[in-house]
């Protein structure tokens, strides 16, 4: 079979699943239908409809889209099974019902943007920067019953750098997940395939499995009685989004919120207690933590714009004893 003649649906909804359709639409691949999110209600009252990244590509290229609330409305299913796929890929999507991923005769294959079995979950690059790792990845693997949990086709390995933040990280990802896509597809239709079972690269690695969950609001908030490695890497993991947050408390009680995006490591011996800021109100506004400080390049109080430290330190009236926490 040729790739013109491969019905493909295609299923995904942010930035990071534009890049892969776009290949597959630029690459001559016959795509017969897009399956996003339902347009997201915006402002002050909700009366502005957002369309989903993926589903703005589409619509710009003529492409068929479905945005059924429900994955196991009944209507939607007979809608697909119509458009006769061969084959279903899954780029940043929801959870399937299995009426939906065992439909095409080729199977479902989906692109997770970690080297599976590590950091299955719906936040494996944040994740990954967060716990510090120097390396991550992007994998094809067929669906399955569990999330996360299918036989795997293919794997690209990803270096991180100790100053790549999640943003950094994720740009790499997306854009080599449009070339795995498409060699994953090629191999289908090839019939060169030849998955390993997820099992059998747990039992190979030995090792202790860590999960990528959806992160919260808590999850981002800042433990300074951590060091500075773990709080270091934390910051470049939410940044710069959502970003990762503490409270500036500045004496009478007074205490505001503030995101941190980019920070440097200064390991040290000191006799701060954990929190305390040290600045010269000029040019550095420094946190000390139990084994040094964390520098502070760029952060965001709540209500304002991001901002370089200089530009913060110039509005900013400090107060003997100020901490965060």
């Amino acid at each position: 079979m040729k790739k013109e003649d491969l019905r493909i649906v295609y299923m995904g909804t942010p930035d990071f699943a534009v890049e892969s359709l776009k290949r597959l639409v630029e690459g001559g691949y016959n795509v017969v239908g897009v399956i996003t999110m339902p347009d997201k209600p915006m402002g002050r009252h909700g009366s502005v409809l957002q369309p989903s990244p993926v589903k703005q590509y589409a619509v710009s290229q003529g492409l068929k889209v479905l945005q059924p609330e429900k994955l196991k409305d009944e209507a939607f299913v007979e809608e697909l099974r119509s458009l006769q796929a061969d084959l279903q890929i899954v780029v940043a999507f929801r959870m399937l019902p299995e009426v939906v991923w065992n439909m095409p005769r080729l199977g479902t294959f989906n692109l997770h943007a970690s080297l599976l079995p590590q950091y299955r979950g719906a936040a494996p690059i944040n994740w990954a920067v967060i716990n510090g790792e120097t390396e991550t990845g992007i994998t094809t693997f067929f669906l399955k019953h569990e999330i996360d949990t299918g036989e795997i086709i293919d794997q690209v390995r990803v270096p991180i750098a100790d100053t790549d933040n999640v943003g950094v990280v994720y740009d790499k990802l997306m854009n080599l997940g449009g070339g795995l896509v498409l060699k994953t597809v090629d191999a289908i239709l090839a019939g060169t395939v030849k998955t390993i079972p997820q099992e059998a690269l747990v039992k190979a690695e030995a090792s202790e499995l860590r999960p990528a969950p959806k992160i919260f609001k808590e999850t981002c908030r800042i433990d300074w009685g951590q060091g500075v490695k773990r709080i270091y890497d934390l910051i470049r993991g939410l940044s710069p989004y959502p970003g990762a947050w503490t409270e500036l408390h500045e004496g009478e009680g007074l205490a505001v919120t503030l995101k941190l995006f980019e920070t440097e490591k200064m390991f040290a011996v000191h006799s701060e207690k954990p929190g305390t800021v040290c600045t010269d109100k000029k040019t550095y506004f420094r946190i000390a933590v139990s084994d040094g400080y964390l520098n502070v390049l760029s952060l965001q109080l709540a209500g304002k714009k991001r901002m370089e430290v200089a530009d913060f330190l110039k509005g900013y009236r400090y107060a003997e004893g100020s901490y965060v926490g």
